[in-house]
């Protein structure tokens, strides 16, 4: 049985929301409070990949997976008085899926100033599961030294490069396979998708 209840998932303005997706697919059996927050430039794409549509006004999310809003919690991502940035009660784990090297940077160098940073920050303190999910390709020298950083700190580096030798049908199926493995990671044993 895992010890994570509490799931902070975290979309950046990266391509590969679908990798999300798949996440929330995914994680709606094993968690019981799922966290979501998407910064604006994460809701944009999101919105253009998936139709994922974000009101941050009502912090109402539509076009997600079925069966995931009851387990569901959008958050503000510059709210920091929320429950996970304030640091009152810091998820059991993160996963940002995907993540920009922007906001890797931001992490490595400590720079809590999101609701997304501020959770890296505060799962790395508590040494709890922290996953990122880099999308963006070539990385320079400065991005490898920051991820570099965030791997002696502790969280998981792990490129968006899904793996083909399940044989996956659909685009979906590539998507949740990953996302399957991504939550092995932080000790959410799933059952991997059938191909």
């Amino acid at each position: 049985m895992s010890e994570v209840k509490e799931l902070l998932l975290c979309v950046t303005g990266a391509s590969g929301t679908i990798y999300a997706g798949g996440l929330l697919r995914r994680a709606v059996d094993p968690v019981e409070q799922v966290g979501l927050v998407l910064t604006p430039q994460g809701a944009e794409v999101a919105a253009h990949e998936l139709g994922w549509a974000a009101d941050f006004d009502k912090l109402e999310i539509t076009g997600l997976p079925a069966g995931v809003m009851e387990q569901l919690r959008l958050y503000h991502p510059e709210d920091l008085s929320s429950l996970y940035a304030a640091g009152v009660s810091a998820p059991d784990a993160v996963v940002v899926i995907p993540c920009t090297v922007g906001a890797a940077a931001r992490m490595a160098a400590g720079i809590g100033d999101t609701v997304v940073t501020r959770g890296a920050a505060f799962c790395l303190q508590g040494r709890k599961p922290l996953v990122l999910v880099v999308r963006e390709t070539p990385l320079s020298l400065i991005d490898l030294r920051n991820l570099t950083a965030l791997t002696e700190a502790g969280a998981v580096i792990m490129p968006a490069a899904p793996a083909f030798h399940s044989g996956p049908e659909t685009i979906e199926g590539l998507a949740d396979q990953f996302a399957s493995e991504v939550l092995d990671q932080v000790g959410l044993r799933v059952n991997h998708p059938e191909q």
